[in-house]
């Protein structure tokens, strides 16, 4: 691998620049691709563009840019996109700083802007070592998430197709299933976690078959089944409690079982107003599982376990062996399934032996 420091200014870095508006942006007389398949849309705030043009305006150095040489005689950019387009956009007079915009300046100062060098390092190599690069150099600046790397990792033709569904504000995904599913598209969450779902949990496996694939259409389908599974099953939306929930392993296990939409409906109310309920996100995947770990059913507290295990005489119920508190565990008498509530009445305290012995009956 060959890594060589290119002579550059603005002037250089601005000629030709153009942003179709749909994920593809270009500078350095179209020999530069700002923003290749694997890179996140612009993120920079007002503040954090502004910083970026200030520092040229007063001549400080900004951090180096990284570049990878595609040997075609272009180049993409593997750190420095953000800097890039706050840089691009203000030249093109798309924002103001301090009130001025850049065809507002006095010539002198737009001069001193063309005229500012830049510090760009440019990577010749094989394409795993530009994306050994690309991990290494992208530890500093804006920290880029799981699935963006994995973006770069795997990128080509379906990571470009399925960032149109999934990866873009105001994509098809965020108007399909945005009340369902938790993060933001454009930090790569919402692309995640659908290929989590239909993969079972093998991301980079699925993604490592699919990379060169044209469509990622098939995964676009798989996710509409889902929506349209979770909408005829539970049929009322409660979006507090609804985003960020596992759907896609509850479909590909429960898809093709008859369920009752309007018994669902009534045991997601009875449950919503029970206290003993902590997790109400959990009532969805219970519903279905019958597992009572995702309710995080309320524990007996500790004042209240010391009082049962008192009137006992510290006695286990069932064996009726003495045991010190820390050696038991407290047990509901009739069972928080059956109605049961998390009180003192309704408490009983178990060695743990029996009390497993109990709970596997």
């Amino acid at each position: 691998m060959n890594i060589e420091l290119k002579d550059l200014t603005v002037r250089d870095l601005v000629v030709d620049y153009q942003d179709d508006g749909e994920g593809g942006v270009v500078g350095y007389g179209g020999a530069l691709d700002i923003r290749p398949p694997y890179q996140r849309e612009f993120i920079y705030k007002g503040k954090q563009r502004e910083a970026v043009v200030k520092s040229i305006l007063k001549g400080f150095p900004l951090n180096v840019m990284y570049w990878a040489d595609r040997q075609d005689g272009t180049y993409e950019i593997i750190d420095g996109q953000q800097r890039t387009i706050s840089i691009a956009q203000y030249v093109h007079s798309d924002f103001s700083v301090d009130g001025l915009y850049f065809h507002n300046q006095p010539l002198d100062i737009q001069e001193r802007v063309r005229n500012y060098e830049l510090m760009v390092y440019v990577c010749t190599g094989s394409h795993s070592d530009k994306l050994d690069w690309f991990r290494t150099v992208n530890i500093a600046g804006e920290k880029l998430y799981d699935q963006e790397l994995r973006n770069a990792v795997y990128s080509g033709s379906w990571v470009a197709d399925a960032k149109r569904y999934f990866s873009r504000s105001g994509c098809p995904a965020v108007g399909l299933g945005g009340d369902y599913l938790s993060g933001s598209p454009i930090r790569q969450d919402y692309l995640q976690t659908v290929i989590k779902w239909v993969s079972d949990g093998e991301i980079e496996d699925f993604m490592g078959i699919h990379q060169h694939y044209e469509s990622a259409a098939p995964l676009w389908e798989y996710f509409r089944g889902v929506i349209d599974w979770i909408e005829s099953t539970f049929t009322h939306k409660r979006k507090t409690i609804m985003k960020g929930v596992d759907w896609g392993s509850l479909y590909n296990t429960y898809q093709d079982e008859n369920i009752d939409s309007e018994w669902v409906e009534a045991e997601t109310k009875r449950l919503l107003l029970d206290d003993d309920v902590e997790n109400k996100k959990g009532i969805y995947p219970y519903l279905l599982t019958r597992d009572e770990r995702h309710l995080n059913i309320r524990a007996f507290k500790p004042g209240m376990k010391q009082i049962v295990y008192e009137k006992q005489a510290g006695k286990c119920v069932i064996c009726q062996q003495p045991f010190d508190i820390s050696d038991m565990e407290a047990d509901h008498i009739t069972p928080w399934s059956e109605g049961g509530p998390t009180d003192e009445e309704n408490c009983q305290m178990l060695c743990r032996k029996c009390n497993r012995e109990k709970s596997s009956k």
